[in-house]
């Protein structure tokens, strides 16, 4: 079996004219927390949808677990959807059911277990995020940070061999986001399984990824461990990292010179 579980060979992928990925290239390790970081709108999640099988590619390969996701047919890709999790930026709970339903559902669709096995399964699915006593709660009862868990203990359901996360940290308070920072790092130890975080929130994936991939004008501009990240010699690297407000990236949009854009109505 191969280490890596995700791979990903000369991507390209277009929405009308706008070109996402550009002959993308890179690979996913089957165990461990890989992060897919960069500015906002260069494709994360799209990158997801890929991988997912959403979104079919203008050329190139995606492969996972050694199948070729966008030359599987319905029923194939149905099958390897079922050995993914996914947690949604928005959690995507359905709002007309309790807590316990929601993570029960994919178990209810996918499997013929009787109802004490389904019941067993949801509360020790609900207990690892620490929300069992919020079985019989409506997600409109849940704060921000509660209904994040709750989707993760669904994307957890059918203990699949990789989960992906759409910006987990988008949205939560300092306290939710430091519960969901080490539910993922314990989930994926406990677990032993493919974790891919797509986010920029620097500091949160940093400290919890294993790899890391920054993409941006739809390849990648550098890939490695968060130290070797943060200390990188890379200058577009080191502005994302940072936080730094100019940079290879530049502050100012491009415009003609202040004195002649001012005086130009004279």
């Amino acid at each position: 079996m191969s280490d890596i579980l995700v791979k990903i060979r000369d991507l390209h992928f277009s929405r009308g004219n706008r070109k996402i990925f550009d002959g993308l290239s890179l690979d996913i390790p089957r165990q461990g927390i890989t992060a897919i970081m960069g500015p906002s709108g260069t494709g994360k999640t799209t990158l997801l949808k890929l991988i997912g099988g959403q979104l079919r590619p203008d050329q190139g390969s995606i492969e996972v677990d050694g199948l070729n996701v966008p030359q599987l047919s319905t029923s194939k890709l149905f099958d390897l959807r079922q050995r993914m999790g996914m947690l949604f930026q928005s959690g995507a709970l359905l709002t007309d059911l309790s807590v316990f339903e929601n993570v029960a559902y994919p178990l209810r669709e996918h499997t013929k277990l009787n109802e004490a096995m389904i019941r067993y399964l949801v509360l020790l699915k609900l207990n690892a995020v620490g929300l069992r006593g919020a079985a019989e709660l409506a997600p409109s009862e849940l704060s921000g940070g509660m209904a994040r868990r709750v989707a993760l203990a669904r994307a957890m359901a059918l203990d699949p061999m990789m989960i992906m996360y759409d910006e987990p940290f988008t949205g939560q308070d300092p306290i939710s986001m430091g519960v969901l920072v080490s539910l993922i790092s314990e989930l994926n130890n406990a677990l032993n399984i493919c974790s891919i975080i797509v986010s920029h929130d620097v500091p949160e994936t940093l400290s919890i990824a294993h790899y890391v991939h920054i993409i941006s004008a739809g390849k990648v501009v550098e890939s490695g461990t968060p130290d070797g990240l943060t200390n990188s010699e890379s200058a577009w690297t080191h502005q994302f990292v940072h936080g730094d407000a100019d940079g290879p990236v530049p502050f100012h949009y491009p415009a003609k010179p202040i004195l002649e854009d001012l005086y130009s109505g004279n």
